[in-house]
């Protein structure tokens, strides 16, 4: 009798555990391999490389001024087209080190273009910083980096930055997912990733 009346809460216990996915539970480590798995995460950043006439402000920002650095482009001053303006207009194009650079990077059928897309970096997961949770929602905060997949990736990525993010959940009948789109106080992964800051 006394055997039996132990064994009862043992069998419930085990019964109730068994029906339990890991997915269940919101662990830091479950939000590391749910964001780390997505697509949305995985995604290549591509960067668009414009040569010909462009605007003053594309030819200063950020990306290009550190393929400037790199000497793989060069400009000299052009007339602006109407959706270009105000004044000054650049015309860009590459060096020799930069067609040498780039063209093993893009598609041959691209090769005449004046535009390149190319896959330059990918995230790459460093912590998950901590978990919120309220009822069947939780705000996960994390923090990221560029891995770069080339040269022009590392010029314009720079794998030294640490990023941080936050991405809602939601807890349903088959466990924990990330949001696909922004409810209430959480926001979608994508929407994370394009608002992170770097970490001071």
């Amino acid at each position: 009798m006394h055997r039996r009346t132990i064994l009862a809460p043992v069998l419930f216990f085990a019964l109730v555990i068994s029906s339990c996915s890991p997915r269940d539970f919101l662990t830091r480590r479950l939000a590391a391999d749910l964001i780390a798995g997505s697509r949305t995460f995985n995604a290549p950043q591509r960067f668009a490389l414009q040569t010909g006439i462009v605007s003053n402000k594309l030819y200063f920002s950020p990306e290009y001024l550190a393929l400037q650095h790199r000497g793989w482009i060069s400009a000299t001053t052009a007339g602006c087209t109407p959706d270009l303006a105000p004044p000054p207009c650049w015309d860009v194009t590459l060096t020799p080190s930069g067609v040498d650079t780039i063209h093993v990077l893009v598609d041959p059928a691209d090769a005449a273009k004046k535009s390149f897309n190319i896959s330059a970096a990918r995230r790459e997961l460093a912590a998950i910083t901590g978990i919120s949770k309220q009822g069947i929602t939780a705000d996960v905060d994390f923090t990221w980096k560029w891995f770069p997949l080339n040269e022009v990736g590392a010029a314009i990525f720079p794998a030294d930055t640490l990023y941080r993010s936050s991405v809602g959940f939601r807890s349903y009948d088959d466990g924990w997912r990330i949001v696909d789109s922004a409810f209430h106080s959480g926001q979608s992964l994508d929407d994370a990733l394009k608002n992170a800051e770097p970490v001071r």
